[in-house]
């Protein structure tokens, strides 16, 4: 039987400002990546979000990224390795202090944007990322591209790595993200996002940006929370999985 699970970036508001639908989402993924107060979020978002989590048993993991909010966390930041641990554990904390607050706790942990995309072949902030988990808790499985250095050298630190496959994401034929700056980066059409992610869950290859054949074997499948029509693609993915025989299921319970 196949199985995979379904996460998504929640709480990346910030004050009176709102982001996506968290509380449809909540009630079809799996597993939620709730933004930590640095790319996106504050205290209260996070204390709600990690609330309705544990009421609707989805699994809470915390969504890590560089101190960059007027930029969404998406831009690079030059961090020394020691400051960016000690970030990436502040973050960590905060989220687990809520979580468990609510009755629950933070299960896994996954880096947001620049942050993820930079530790994809940066090995010294891979490396930072991957001290900050094992220091605060060696346990916590971790999220990230197939091939990339953060995965790596997460798996010879001896943490569970879990590859990350993304339903509204355009592929490079080397397995990367397409850069957002780029036309095509974000996929908007809901058959075909819904086709791609039952063919990235049973092993088959989809197309990548060139036209052509990638094959990505996800233990988790992401649909951001701020593409344009997140609902009604979660909610898509989610039916064709099941259709297909997929069984929905976080990877960290």
């Amino acid at each position: 039987m196949i199985a995979v699970d379904l996460n998504s970036d929640l709480g990346e508001g910030h004050g009176h400002w709102t982001m996506g639908d968290d509380d449809a989402l909540m009630k079809v993924v799996t597993s939620a990546n709730v933004a930590c107060g640095f790319h996106a979020s504050d205290a209260s978002i996070m204390r709600q979000v990690c609330d309705r989590a544990a009421a609707a048993d989805v699994t809470i993991g915390a969504h890590v990224g560089y101190s960059d909010l007027s930029g969404f966390g998406r831009r690079f930041i030059d961090m020394e390795p020691a400051a960016l641990a000690a970030d990436v554990i502040y973050q960590i904390g905060a989220l687990d202090g809520l979580a468990r607050v609510a009755g629950s706790r933070v299960r896994y942990v996954k880096p947001h944007g620049a942050l993820y995309n930079a530790i994809m072949h940066h090995e010294e902030q891979a490396a930072a990322v991957v001290e900050a988990v094992t220091a605060y808790d060696r346990l916590l499985p971790v999220l990230g591209l197939p091939g990339s250095a953060w995965l790596r050298l997460a798996k010879e630190a001896g943490l569970t790595v879990v590859e990350e496959a993304f339903a509204d994401r355009a592929y490079t034929a080397e397995g990367t993200l397409v850069s957002r700056r780029l036309p095509g980066a974000v996929l908007h059409d809901v058959p075909e996002i819904a086709r791609r992610c039952v063919a990235m869950a049973t092993g088959r290859t989809v197309k990548d940006v060139d036209g052509g054949d990638l094959r990505i074997s996800p233990g988790s499948i992401c649909v951001h929370g701020d593409t344009p029509g997140a609902v009604q693609i979660a909610r898509s993915v989610r039916g064709a999985l099941a259709e297909a025989g997929v069984t929905l299921a976080s990877f960290a319970l």
